[in-house]
């Protein structure tokens, strides 16, 4: 059944008619037209389709897209104010903590909701926060590392 929902991503409303068995992720890419999000697994194992959601990171692929209406989402395109990157981004590009760039977008994303909730995280906690994110290319060291460099700086 279709029905039309409005969206706040990056703080711009999407009025938008969709099925209402879409998901968020699928509503991001196909309806607002965001690449960011990636579409990696489809089932919530892999991390790469993270987004905030009230702040907090969850996995957009699990997500109904009508079950957000009335939150604000944040993707990885509405971390960057005026062209400037948010501290987690520049740590990461700092700290050299990707490679292909693929699952990137979902472990900013879930870094960035820890960096809500807790501004000067431990190594443990950052550790944990990117648990759910897969990446095939690093021993995830860096991203750690770019978690606690933001961190210092206000992330």
């Amino acid at each position: 059944m279709k029905q039309q929902i409005n969206l706040k991503v990056n703080g711009i409303e999407h009025q938008v008619e969709t099925d209402t068995r879409r998901t968020l992720l699928e509503v991001i890419r196909e309806h607002i037209g965001l690449m960011g999000t990636k579409k990696g697994c489809d089932e919530g194992d892999c991390g790469a389709c993270t987004v905030l959601l009230d702040g907090k990171p969850v996995n957009s692929c699990l997500v109904l897209a009508v079950e957000a209406q009335g939150k604000a989402i944040t993707t990885i395109e509405g971390l960057s104010v005026s062209g400037k990157l948010d501290p987690i981004q520049v740590a990461f590009v700092a700290n050299g903590a990707f490679q292909c760039g693929f699952c990137t977008p979902g472990i900013v994303m879930a870094a960035k909701g820890l960096l809500n909730e807790k501004p000067h995280p431990t190594e443990d906690e950052a550790k944990r926060a990117i648990a759910g994110n897969l990446c095939r290319c690093t021993g995830y060291l860096r991203f750690v590392e770019g978690i606690i460099k933001a961190s210092q700086v206000g992330g």
